[in-house]
C-alpha cells in the first residue's frame, strides 16, 4: 500500500510538492510515496484530468496530497475535461466530505496581514466546509437559449439531512478538542437549503453536543465578522459555496495564501485529501519562487489526520515557525527566497 500519493498537478503545484517530498523523506525515510499526473497535466498526457488509475491509487493510499490544478490554457476545454472537473471527481470518488481549512497566523507574520497586528496576532480558527454537496454538485444545471434571445443559466443548491449532519458532527468533534465553540454559517433568511441547514445543525447540537457552544450566523455577516473580529471564532461550519468564499477571505488575514493548508476528510478509515488552498498561480509558475509552506503544512495535517503521527506533525509545525522566526521569506511574504531555499530553511529547522 502506498502511504502518500502525490498529485503535483499544474502551475506551481510541482514546485511546492517537490518540497513536501524532501520534508517527508527527512521526517519518515520509510514512508512510501507514489506520484501520478492530475488536472491539466493529466489531460495533456492522458486526455482526462483524473484517470481511473489515479483515482484507484488515491482510494488505496493512506493519504493523498495534491499541489494545484488549472490554468488559462484550459479555458476552452469542455467542462467535464477541465482540471477543476478532475478535482471535483477526486473529492467525490474519495468520499471526502469535510474540508478543514485552518486560518492561523504565525507570530513572525503578524505584520504581513493587511489588517492591524492586534486583529490577527494569535489568530487560530478552523473553517469546516462541506465538500461534496451543494451548488457545485446539484442538478439540474444547464445553460439554455431563450426563445426571445439571450440565455438562461441554472445551478441548483441541494442538501439532505445526512449530508449536513455528518459535516456538522465533524465540526462539533473538532470544537471539543479546541475552544468548544461552533459557529454555523448559512443564509436561512432567503434560502430553503439554509433553513434546513440551521434546523439540522440545531437538532444535532441538542441531541449530541449540548456541551459545545453553538451560534448561528448569516454567511454575509460571517464575511464581515471575519474581517472585523476573526478571533471571535473557533470552529465555523458551512456549506460548499460559502465555505469556498469564507475560507479564502480568512486566508488573507494571515498575509499570504501561500501559508495555508487544508484537509478533506471522509469516513474513519478512509484516506484524506490534503492540499494548499492557493491556486496554480500561472503568473509565477516555473520561476521557482512559489511559497511551499502551505503544501508542507498540508503534509503536517496528513501526518496528524491520516498517517497517525501527531508527534511528527508537531515537530514539523514547530520547524515551520522556527524557519519564519529566522527570517525565511519567499516573495509573497516580502522576501527573496526560492521555493527550494524555503524548503532548505524548514529542513534546517527540523
Amino acid at each position: 500500500m502506498t502511504d502518500l500519493l502525490l498529485l503535483p498537478g499544474d502551475g506551481i503545484g510541482p514546485e511546492v510538492t517537490a518540497q513536501v517530498r524532501r520534508v517527508a523523506a527527512k521526517l519518515i525515510p520509510e514512508l512510501t510515496i507514489d506520484e501520478r499526473p492530475f488536472g491539466g497535466t493529466s489531460f495533456d498526457q492522458l486526455g482526462t484530468p483524473l484517470s481511473d488509475e489515479t483515482l484507484a491509487t488515491a482510494k488505496a493510499a493512506k493519504a493523498v496530497l495534491m499541489g494545484a490544478v488549472g490554468g488559462p490554457q484550459y479555458a476552452n476545454v469542455p467542462r467535464d475535461k477541465r482540471p477543476e472537473a478532475g478535482l471535483l471527481g477526486l473529492r467525490a470518488g474519495m468520499g471526502v466530505f469535510a474540508n478543514l481549512r485552518p486560518a492561523l497566523c504565525f507570530q513572525p507574520l503578524a505584520d504581513a496581514s493587511t489588517l492591524k497586528r492586534e486583529v490577527v496576532e494569535g489568530l487560530d480558527f478552523m473553517i469546516v466546509r462541506e465538500l461534496t454537496g451543494g451548488i457545485y454538485f446539484g442538478s439540474p444545471r444547464f445553460i439554455e437559449e431563450l426563445p426571445g434571445g439571450g440565455k438562461r443559466a441554472v445551478d441548483t443548491q441541494v442538501y439532505t439531512t445526512p449530508e449536513i449532519e455528518r459535516v456538522a458532527r465533524v465540526a462539533f468533534e473538532l470544537a471539543r478538542g479546541r475552544r468548544n465553540k461552533v459557529t454555523s454559517a448559512e443564509k436561512s433568511n432567503v434560502m430553503d437549503s439554509g433553513l434546513l441547514w440551521r434546523e439540522v445543525v440545531t437538532d444535532l447540537h441538542r441531541r449530541e453536543y449540548a456541551d459545545v457552544a453553538l451560534e448561528h450566523i448569516l454567511a454575509d455577516n460571517a464575511a464581515m465578522q471575519i474581517v472585523k473580529n476573526p478571533k471571535q471564532f473557533d470552529v465555523m461550519v458551512t456549506d460548499n459555496l460559502f465555505g469556498d468564499i469564507l475560507s479564502d477571505a480568512a486566508a488573507q488575514l494571515t498575509g499570504s495564501l501561500g501559508m495555508l493548508p487544508s484537509a478533506a476528510l471522509g469516513l474513519p478509515g478512509t484516506p484524506g485529501l490534503y492540499e494548499p488552498i492557493h491556486g496554480s498561480a500561472p503568473d509565477i509558475a516555473g520561476k521557482g519562487i512559489a511559497n511551499p509552506l502551505a503544501a508542507i503544512l498540508s503534509f503536517e495535517m496528513a501526518l496528524r489526520w491520516s498517517l497517525g503521527r501527531p508527534d511528527l506533525a508537531a515537530r514539523l509545525y514547530a520547524a515551520v515557525e522556527r524557519a519564519l522566526e529566522s527570517g525565511a521569506r519567499t516573495p509573497d511574504l516580502g522576501g527573496a527566497l526560492t521555493s527550494e531555499q524555503m524548503g532548505d530553511a524548514v529542513l534546517a529547522a527540523l
